[in-house]
């Protein structure tokens, strides 16, 4: 199986992984209060305190699974735009892998704050509150709050498929809009709008570009 195909799948997966993100959030997440404005941080703990399983779960695939995926899905991008435009996909590429890395590490300290918080919610609610919010803060830096690293890759690989030719219409499309969605994550104000905006624009592209990368041969 050649590196483009095994990319198109890493793109597919992708998208699974955003769609099971919103999936759980919807159904389980949600209805609990989490994520909401009016649930406090110490209800988060409490929360976290008799479920902890359901957050590890939720961050090792919304983030760490997709940062893996979305690793070989750069290199396979990379291989396909370098054909036609070579510097263009080494920017692509570079930013890719970081956001990457961004991701990974996102879901790495999620993890490690719902861990620590459910372990010291035991003895030290109070403790356990501030370690869940300082963790947390460091999550959403990192990726969890913000989407420019994701929307500048998107953004670049659509412009470099508009180059030279090497993407269709409707991936190129999807990705300059779900990119400036993504950087509307700038402005406070609509960043939860526009976030999700992003998500739901990254499912499409992620699956645009899965299929072109599993069913059009690559330009020579």
């Amino acid at each position: 199986m050649t590196v483009q195909k095994v990319g198109g799948l890493a793109g597919l997966t992708c998208a699974a992984t955003y769609l099971f993100g919103f999936a759980f959030l919807v159904t389980t997440l949600a209805p609990m209060g989490y994520g909401t404005v009016e649930i406090g941080p110490r209800a988060v703990v409490g929360f976290i305190q008799a479920s902890p399983d359901f957050l590890i779960l939720w961050n090792s695939v919304v983030y760490i699974l997709n940062a893996l995926v979305l690793a070989v899905l750069v290199v396979a991008v990379h291989a396909r735009l370098r054909a036609t435009t070579p510097d263009w996909a080494a920017v692509a590429c570079a930013i890719g892998l970081i956001w990457a890395a961004l991701v990974i590490g996102a879901g790495m300290i999620g993890n490690v704050a719902v861990e620590r918080a459910a372990y010291f919610a035991q003895t030290d609610m109070a403790h356990a509150v501030t370690l869940w919010e300082t963790l947390h803060a460091v999550e959403l830096g990192l990726g969890g709050g913000n989407e420019i690293a994701g929307s500048v890759w998107i953004g670049l690989v659509s412009f470099a498929g508009l180059l030279g030719r090497s993407l269709g219409k409707i991936t190129i499309g999807l990705g300059l809009l779900t990119g400036a969605s993504g950087l509307m994550t700038l402005i406070p104000t609509p960043g939860d709008i526009a976030g999700a905006v992003f998500g739901l624009g990254a499912i499409a592209w992620f699956i645009a570009i899965g299929l072109t990368l599993v069913i059009e041969p690559a330009p020579s």
